[in-house]
């Protein structure tokens, strides 16, 4: 370089094609310009760097850097000329190399034995390094020399994180040296600072120097872009705010140093989309990255959303120099009711029923440009007018904010045929401020009102009247009439009885006459509290027609109708007067005054009723019947007593008390048995009884009877039923008569007498069922003797009987079994003596007992002897 800016300043070389400008005192503020800045640029630090790559020719060999005092104005500038550098050896590397020498203070020391003061140790200014340094490596910083390495030979060392602590290996010294050097280039974002410490030791390992720190600082450069901590920032703002409202911050981070212009960032808004109303309707603080609205404008219901690309640059923002990066920023402009409901028309029209509630009249509509489903869109709808009592109401639709005009309260045609309301819309929360809008929108709803048949209707209803009791038949009460309330209608009304308990009335069914058909009694069961209830039922001709109930209840005045009778009815009292009496009192259905007081008396006729009782009165209510006669004979008496009610006129009555006379004790209670009906169990009862207990008596000996008939009959199948063929629980089917046609086909002859048969040697063998299949060769039968013994006879069955089970070929039903004649001379002769009384009184049949169950029957009835 050439020239120089002013006294003490330094132009000095930082790298291959960087320079650096400082100024000496440090204090002044000096702004630098490139001559060149196409090529070259200075910063405020007075760096020098290149903006380009390009071949270093005469042409870029030479610019000007200019630098003027901001406070003075003073002005410098300096000629800088660029040349390529030669390539050195090693060791002219070496020669040429000035490497800045720290040299260890010397120690405390002995001389003439008095110790030596040696001056105070060094303070090391730390060495800086700059980050990402291209080499080559390993880079020479500085040598390390103690001044006692003219008299010993010296070993230097280095210790500390970056030398033999992690990250091990980044700085290294030449021990003979001292030469201390960098091993690969430095990242100043992990570490950016080293703090070592320099030793020198003999050869034996003797501390020779007082340790030494060396800081070594990582310069900073700018090898970091911003980063963003959100690629995407969402924000709000509302409709209509004013410039310089506040939006949002973004915010973004550089890894360099922010104490230096490599980490100082600025922002700035690249593009906004949509650009309307204005292009520039936000701006951002570049320092902070607060964005804030600068325009007048925004307008949700035109741009519900603005997107901005922000961008984030260090270098305190220099375009030129500075890294760049961008995120995207999305405004949403928020609703605020800064638009009232407005009605789709002027007039609304509904109609409605009348006497019906709860049904939509109309549906009245609205637009709001405000946004849907909030409460600057939600409308609410009032009647100002046309409603005086209330009889309508409107409710809001959630989902389309139509206005649904009810029926609260039901109309009657009659009075009101049409309604004109006057409804009015506003939204749920009040239009924002400085709005000139009117703040509700109104309008009319015509409501026409339908006529419809109505129910005729009674008036009164109830309707009472007052009548005495036992008016006769046929007798014209009174005219129930109903009114119809359809006046615009010409209609007829006709009327029945719907309901009439003890069938006591009719009506007129053209003019509501209502006579009566039986006898009014105020002592019926109909009637309740001298009330007697009956409805009727009046219907029209409309379409559809239509009904009415009215009921007409009837106060029915007693009249002394009713005759006293005595109560209670049945009564007990010992055989003598004493120490009891009978209580009686009366019972009449009227009321007063044709009830009490009431008159007692006994009857004239029989003599004996005044003979043997006499009856006192209490009161008005109540007498006492007592024996007049000393001892009367226990039984039941029949008392006839006269009874008088207080009517006018009055009426009596003969009433009969059935008095049992019984034996009592001290106490005047009955001792005998007879007791028992009078005290509680009528006769009707005791008769209950007993014929419950025969019927149980009964059923009891049916049962004993069945079980004994069960008994017998059970041994009598035990006589017939092998114990081994035993058939209890199991299916016997006898629906099966026999083998068909074929069981009909048998030969005869061999049913013939003994004496009339052929002769043994010229029958053939093995004669045969018709019905029977010769499949196997047919069994052998014994045959028996000339003279054979009676139990002869029991064998040739058991024998017959087991080769006809072992038969395959006899068919599964009943069957005739056809058995070889028995020869000639048998004593038993025909199976049917069996039967004859003749004979068998004199033959001994014991031996039946012998042959089995099968002919236990035939033993009982033949064996025993006379038994």
């Amino acid at each position: 370089y050439e020239g120089t800016f002013a006294p003490n300043c330094l132009f000095q070389a930082v790298s291959d094609m960087t320079k650096k400008l400082s100024n000496c005192n440090g204090k002044r503020k000096v702004q630098y310009e490139s001559s060149e800045p196409a090529d070259f640029k200075v910063d405020e630090d007075g760096m020098v760097y290149a903006v380009r790559s390009f071949p270093l020719s005469s042409e870029h060999a030479k610019f000007l850097i200019y630098a003027q005092d901001k406070e003075t104005q003073e002005k410098w500038q300096v000629a800088v000329k660029l040349s390529l550098k030669p390539t050195l050896t090693e060791e002219s590397v070496k020669e040429s190399a000035e490497v800045e020498e720290i040299v260890f203070p010397r120690q405390f020391s002995k001389h003439s034995g008095h110790l030596q003061r040696q001056k105070r140790d060094w303070v090391i200014p730390p060495i800086n390094l700059p980050e990402n340094s291209r080499g080559p490596f390993p880079q020479e910083l500085v040598r390390i020399r103690s001044d006692r390495d003219k008299n010993l030979s010296l070993r230097y060392s280095v210790t500390g994180p970056g030398a033999d602590q992690p990250p091990t290996g980044i700085f290294i010294i030449n021990p003979i040296s001292g030469q201390l050097s960098v091993t690969k280039p430095l990242d100043r974002e992990q570490i950016a600072r080293f703090h070592l410490r320099a030793h020198a030791v003999d050869i034996n390992g003797n501390q020779v120097e007082n340790p030494i720190d060396i800081v070594i600082n990582v310069i900073d450069m700018n090898d970091n872009r911003p980063e963003f901590l959100h690629q995407v920032w969402n924000g709000t703002v509302p409709e209509g705010s004013k410039p310089g409202t506040y939006v949002m911050t973004v915010t973004a981070i550089d890894a360099d140093d922010p104490n230096a212009l490599n980490g100082m960032l600025r922002y700035r808004i690249v593009s906004q989309a949509p650009s309307t109303p204005s292009p520039n309707m936000f701006t951002i603080n570049n320092e902070t990255g607060d964005i804030i609205t600068v325009a007048a404008g925004l307008d949700r219901e035109k741009v519900q959303q603005y997107t901005l690309i922000i961008q984030a640059t260090d270098m305190e923002g220099n375009p030129t120099y500075g890294l760049s990066n961008t995120a995207t920023a999305i405004i949403t402009v928020t609703d605020v009711n800064d638009n009232p409901p407005e009605f789709t028309a002027m007039t609304f029209y509904g109609e409605v029923p009348e006497n019906r509630v709860d049904i939509i009249v109309a549906n009245l509509t609205v637009t709001d440009k405000d946004q849907p489903h909030t409460p600057a869109w939600n409308a609410v709808y009032r009647i100002s007018g046309g409603d005086p009592t209330g009889r309508f109401a409107i409710q809001t639709d959630p989902n389309s904010n139509d206005g649904l005009v009810t029926v609260v309260k039901p109309i009657d045609f009659e009075t009101n045929r049409m309604f004109v309301l006057t409804v009015a819309a506003e939204n749920q929360v009040p239009l924002a401020k400085g709005i000139q809008h009117p703040p509700q929108s109104t309008a009319t709803v015509s409501v026409t009102v339908i006529d419809v048949n109505e129910n005729p209707y009674f008036t009164p209803n109830p309707k009472i009247i007052r009548q005495e009791e036992g008016l006769h038949a046929g007798t014209m009460l009174t005219t129930f009439t109903a009114q119809d309330p359809d006046r615009y209608m010409q209609q007829n009304i006709r009327y029945t009885k719907l309901s009439d308990p003890a069938n006591w009335l009719k009506i007129d069914p053209v003019n509501g006459q209502i006579t009566t058909i039986a006898v009014l009694d105020r002592e019926s069961p109909n009637v309740k509290n001298n009330i007697y209830n009956a409805t009727f039922l009046a219907s029209d001709n409309g379409i559809p027609p239509m009904s009415g109930t009215g009921t007409l209840q009837i106060y029915l005045l007693d009249i002394n109708d009713n005759a006293p009778q005595v109560l209670p009815q049945e009564a007990e009292t010992c055989e003598t007067p004493d120490p009891n009496s009978i209580n009686i009192t009366a019972l009449d259905y009227d009321i007063d005054p044709n009830a009490g007081p009431f008159a007692f008396d006994l009857p004239l006729s029989p003599v004996t009723i005044k003979r043997n009782w006499t009856i006192t009165r209490l009161n008005g209510d109540f007498a006492q019947l007592n024996l007049k006669i000393k001892f009367l004979e226990a039984g039941i008496y029949e008392v006839p007593i006269i009874i008088t009610d207080s009517g006018n006129p009055p009426k009596s009555n003969i009433s009969i008390l059935r008095v049992k006379v019984c034996q009592c004790d001290s106490n005047g209670d009955c001792t005998d048995v007879d007791r028992i009906v009078g005290a509680g169990l009528g006769t009707g009862a005791i008769i209950a009884i007993l014929l419950c207990i025969i019927i149980l008596l009964i059923l009891v000996l049916m049962f004993v009877v069945w079980m004994k008939r069960r008994d017998k009959e059970r041994q009598a199948k035990q006589l017939l039923i092998d114990p081994e063929d035993d058939v209890r629980d199991n299916i016997l089917k006898y629906d099966e008569e026999g083998g068909g046609e074929e069981d009909q086909d048998y030969d005869l002859s061999q049913l013939q007498q003994p004496d009339t048969v052929e002769p043994d040697a010229i029958k053939p063998v093995g004669i045969r069922r018709m019905d029977e299949r010769p499949i196997h060769a047919e069994p052998q039968y014994p045959v028996r003797s000339a003279a054979p013994h009676p139990g002869d006879i029991g064998d040739f069955i058991n024998e017959g009987l087991k080769a006809a089970d072992n038969d395959p070929t006899a068919p599964p039903y009943d069957s005739l079994l056809v058995f070889d004649y028995e020869g000639s001379g048998s004593t038993a002769g025909s199976l049917s003596s069996l039967n004859s009384s003749s004979s068998g009184g004199e033959q001994d049949y014991d031996y039946l007992n012998d042959w089995g169950p099968r002919f236990k029957k035939l033993a009982d009835m033949y064996g025993g002897g006379d038994d």
